[in-house]
């Protein structure tokens, strides 16, 4: 039984719950942390790490993704941001440093969000993601690029000319029938059948779409919109996602789309809400293959922002639902695979992110993520 609420005379709501709301239940077993593996694969491509980046300039780059790569985790390059746009990226992440320069108001943080829009004004150059996406097959990691479903059509060829492995299909809200007056939309069953590498799509909220967009033929689904301290869509949409209902009712449509087509697994990515190494334990713990991580990723040395956080809807010219933001100082950036593996002196589960999954997995007794995904949970009262 769904626990609803009612809010009002003859209307009710589901009641639901973020990752801060939940926590793990050990099982009667523990096991050494050197005895667990956090591998994950997705079509022929497997990780050492659960991790896939959130698709944003401000932690990517070609060369971050290359970092990524060899440390077991995929980058995804955003096929629509600076480095598709500019030859000259550092100056353009120059403009945005020096507007970073003098914060102090909620009015500089506006301005901030005006200079990315100004810089995603310039068009487009396919060549320029293409170079980029060169440099990571050229290092001989997995190349990964981000599209959204407006521009899919238009820039995948190019995309997979330069060598892309895997594309990432991704808007705050991805669907897959949508309805328009006005030109054909993307038809997503079609264009992801034409298509000869896996596509991940989403982000999803509900048990309902993400099941659409598995039957679409998605090797993976993502859960959420990368939601977190930056991110504006609850204010300026009112649309919210609380991720561990989220990620538990994706988890549900991947059961039962299993059953649906005989054996067919689609991967369920967890995009929001995770702050902290707990957040991605909880996260696997809720039923997610891997998690797509931003704002805990500005805090690498490697990370082009060097400390500020924005999402690509940051950029959008006329609605934008990202702030760009600091979310660390410069003191307090470490090299990337420190903050993936540490060691670590932070007591707050900022750095040795995935030590950390690996170690949750040990203490509550489970040896694989896959099985990690039946830990028992409880939900704050």
């Amino acid at each position: 039984m769904r626990d609803l609420v009612e809010i009002g005379m003859g209307r009710t709501a589901r009641r639901a719950y973020g990752l801060d709301e939940v926590e793990i239940v050990p099982s009667r077993r523990t096991r050494s942390s050197q005895d667990v593996s956090t591998g994950w694969q997705i079509d022929a491509y497997r990780f050492d790490i659960p991790l896939i980046t959130h698709p944003t300039d401000a932690i990517v780059s070609p060369a971050t993704a290359v970092a990524v790569g060899g440390l077991g985790g995929l980058g995804v390059l955003n096929a629509e941001g600076l480095w598709a746009r500019h030859p000259n990226v550092d100056e353009a992440l120059a403009k945005i440093e020096d507007a970073a320069d003098d914060l102090d108001s909620t009015d500089d943080l506006t301005a901030l969000t005006r200079v990315l829009q100004e810089l995603h004004a310039a068009p487009i150059r396919p060549e320029l993601i293409a170079e980029a996406v060169k440099q990571v097959t050229a290092a001989g990691v997995t190349a990964a690029a981000r599209v959204s479903p407006q521009r899919a059509a238009q820039l995948t060829p190019d995309l997979l000319a330069a060598g892309v492995e895997i594309l990432v299909v991704q808007g705050t809200i991805v669907s897959a029938e949508h309805v328009s007056k006005g030109g054909e939309p993307l038809n997503l069953k079609s264009f992801i059948a034409d298509l000869d590498v896996p596509v991940i799509a989403g982000g999803v909220h509900d048990y309902r779409t993400a099941m659409h967009l598995m039957r679409t033929g998605a090797a993976g689904v993502i859960v959420g919109y990368g939601s977190g301290e930056v991110t504006t869509t609850d204010s300026v949409l009112g649309i919210g996602v609380p991720m561990a209902t989220a990620i538990v009712d994706a988890a549900a449509a991947r059961r039962d789309y299993l059953d649906e087509t005989g054996g067919r697994y689609v991967h369920v990515i967890a995009d929001g809400g995770i702050e902290c190494s707990g957040d991605i334990a909880k996260a696997i713990a809720c039923g997610a293959d891997a998690v797509m991580l931003g704002s805990p990723l500005a805090f690498a040395k490697e990370s082009p922002g060097q400390g500020l956080y924005w999402t690509a809807a940051a950029a959008h010219p006329s609605l934008p639902r990202s702030r760009v933001a600091p979310v660390a100082d410069a003191g307090e950036l470490v090299d990337l695979r420190t903050l993936l593996f540490g060691p670590s002196s932070d007591a707050e589960g900022l750095i040795n992110l995935f030590g950390a999954l690996r170690r949750a997995m040990a203490k509550s007794g489970y040896s694989d993520v896959k099985e990690f995904q039946k830990v028992g949970l409880t939900v704050r009262s």
